[in-house]
């Protein structure tokens, strides 16, 4: 049973660039991986940080404004009748109609190969 990869043709220069390809690529996702996993940390840090329109700081979590039932209600049937107006109302009836195939000589084969054995004499 012979191998049909030569280990001997691997040089030290290809273990080097082999190694030093996937010390980047590990490097690369664990670095994203500490970057995505403290930015939700700094961006509510910031939030919590900015001033209310009146001027004073805001102490613990920041206030996001509340809507009523109804308000949500409205704005989502606007959004679906708005939505929904912009597709023409279809039948759903379709129509086939079986189209004359025309002939052309760049689809057909049998006279590519009679010109073929032509050209041999």
């Amino acid at each position: 049973m012979s191998n049909p990869f030569d280990f001997s043709a691997i040089q030290l220069e290809h273990l080097t660039l082999a190694a030093t390809g996937y010390g980047v690529v590990f490097f690369s996702l664990i670095l994203l991986y500490f970057i995505f996993s403290i930015m939700p940390k700094v961006l509510d840090f910031r939030l919590k940080k900015q001033p209310d329109p009146e001027g004073h700081a805001t102490h613990g979590a920041h206030q996001t404004p509340t809507q009523s039932g109804e308000v949500n209600a409205a704005i989502a049937m606007a959004l679906s009748l708005y939505f929904s107006e912009l597709h023409d109302q279809e039948t759903a009836i379709l129509t086939i109609k079986k189209a004359a195939k025309t002939y052309s000589p760049w689809n057909s084969k049998i006279y590519n190969v009679i010109n073929f054995k032509g050209a041999q004499r």
